[in-house]
């Protein structure tokens, strides 16, 4: 079961990604965008996916994975329920939403291998 401190950690993994206050919750960001936030009030993360893979993964796995309510869920930020996910997968998922909102230039270094950390 993974707890906020392993959320933080995996996106803290993610290339230049750093932790920002977010109205009270922890973000974290890659060039200034918010790729995901961790909700203090219950198990849940909240990732930038794309509105397709959103889609696709809320109904392949409906009470783990689901859409935010409104225009935001819309745009593709989704709820991660991370106490019913396994690591791995939710690892998977955190790269996916750190590259949705990473710049061009560093996806292509990290996808190339000439991206080196620090």
């Amino acid at each position: 079961m993974l707890t906020r401190d392993d959320v933080r950690r995996i996106a803290l993994d993610q290339p230049e990604a750093y932790e920002a206050d977010h109205h009270g919750m922890p973000s974290f960001r890659v060039g200034k965008k918010i790729f995901c936030t961790i909700h203090q009030d219950r198990p849940r993360a909240m990732l930038k996916l794309d509105p397709e893979d959103q889609r696709n993964l809320s109904e392949a796995d409906p009470g783990v994975v689901e859409p935010v309510p409104g225009y935001w869920g819309r745009s593709g930020s989704t709820f991660i329920w991370f106490e019913k996910i396994e690591t791995g997968r939710f690892a998977d998922l955190m790269a996916m939403g750190w590259a949705q909102v990473a710049p061009k230039r560093l996806l292509a270094a990290v996808s190339t291998g000439v991206y080196k950390d620090g």
